[in-house]
C-alpha cells in the first residue's frame, strides 16, 4: 500500500474480494467510498455544461438519461404515468404521443428534452419545487428514488464495469464516475461534482449515505462485507492508521484558496 504522504496526487485506494454466493471478484474504490461525497444539487452544484450555470438548476440533467435496457426505459416511462402535475411540471408535454422517450438513429433510447434539459426536470419557479420530478414522487412516496429514476440517474456518480476474462470469470469494479466517463464530452463540462470540494462535505461516508443504491448494484451480501472492511479501516484510522483522502480533498487542504465558486 502506498503511503498517504507519498501517494500521486491522483490516486485512490482499492480492495479486491469474492462474491459469497458467485464466481465473481468484486473491486471497490475505497477511496471514494469511504469520502465524505454528497449530491449538492441545489446547494453549489454548477452543472455540467460549458460554462457555470447554477441559476438554471440543471445539475447532471442537461442532456438527458440514456437507459440500461429495455426494461428500465419501461418502468420509468410507466412511473411517468403515475406523477401528479404538481410533482411534474412537463406532465402534460409527457402525456402527448410522443412520450417521454425518444429514440436517435443509432437506437440509442434516452428521456426527451424540454428547453435543452431533461423532460423530468422541473425548473427554478415551478410551484413543486425545482429538481427531478421522479425523485420528488419518490420522495412523496416514502420510497428510495431508485424505484422510479433511471439506472443511470440514481446509480450517479457510482459505477459499476463488469469485466469477463478467457475463462468466464467476471470481474466487477465499484467506484466513482468521473468526467473521463463521459467520453469526450465530459472533457467540455466546466464543472463535475467529485472533482468540487464543496460536494465532499457530508457528515456520513459515502457506502452509508448510498447504502440503497451499492444494495441495489451489488446486493445484500456484498453491501454487508464491504461495509464491515470500510467501517473497521474507520476505526483503525482512529488508532492512529491511515485512510487514503480522496484526491479533491487532498488538494483541497494543500491548497487554501480551493476552487471557491464550488464551496
Amino acid at each position: 500500500m502506498v503511503a498517504v504522504a507519498d501517494a500521486p496526487f491522483d490516486a485512490h485506494e482499492w480492495v479486491s474480494f469474492e462474491d459469497p454466493s458467485e464466481e465473481r471478484t468484486w473491486v471497490v474504490d475505497v477511496t471514494f467510498l469511504s469520502s465524505s461525497w454528497q449530491c449538492i444539487y441545489g446547494a453549489g452544484c454548477q452543472g455540467i455544461l460549458t460554462e457555470p450555470t447554477p441559476e438554471r438548476m440543471e445539475g447532471c440533467c442537461s442532456y438527458g438519461a440514456h437507459f440500461a435496457d429495455e426494461a428500465d426505459a419501461e418502468r420509468v416511462s410507466a412511473a411517468a404515468g403515475t406523477l401528479s402535475a404538481e410533482q411534474w411540471q412537463f406532465r402534460a408535454k409527457g402525456r402527448r404521443k410522443t412520450g417521454v422517450l425518444k429514440r436517435d438513429s443509432k437506437g440509442v433510447m434516452t428521456t426527451r428534452l424540454v428547453g435543452g434539459a431533461c423532460i423530468f426536470l422541473n425548473r427554478p419557479g415551478h410551484p413543486g419545487g425545482a429538481g427531478c420530478a421522479l425523485h420528488r414522487a419518490a420522495i412523496d412516496r416514502g420510497i428510495p428514488p431508485l424505484e422510479l429514476k433511471p439506472e443511470v440517474c440514481w446509480q450517479l456518480p457510482l459505477r459499476r464495469e463488469d469485466t469477463v476474462s478467457a475463462n468466464g470469470h467476471v470481474t466487477t469494479s465499484l467506484g466513482e464516475w468521473g468526467r473521463r466517463h463521459w467520453g469526450e464530452g465530459g472533457k467540455e463540462f466546466d464543472w463535475w461534482c467529485t472533482e468540487a470540494p464543496g460536494a465532499f462535505s457530508a457528515r456520513v461516508p459515502v457506502h452509508r449515505s448510498l447504502r440503497d443504491e451499492i444494495v441495489a448494484i451489488a446486493g445484500q451480501d456484498v453491501y454487508d462485507l464491504l461495509a464491515s472492511y470500510l467501517e473497521s479501516r474507520t476505526a483503525q484510522r482512529g488508532r492512529g492508521a491511515s485512510l487514503l483522502a480522496h484526491p479533491t480533498v487532498r488538494k483541497r487542504a494543500a491548497s487554501p484558496i480551493a476552487e471557491s465558486r464550488a464551496l
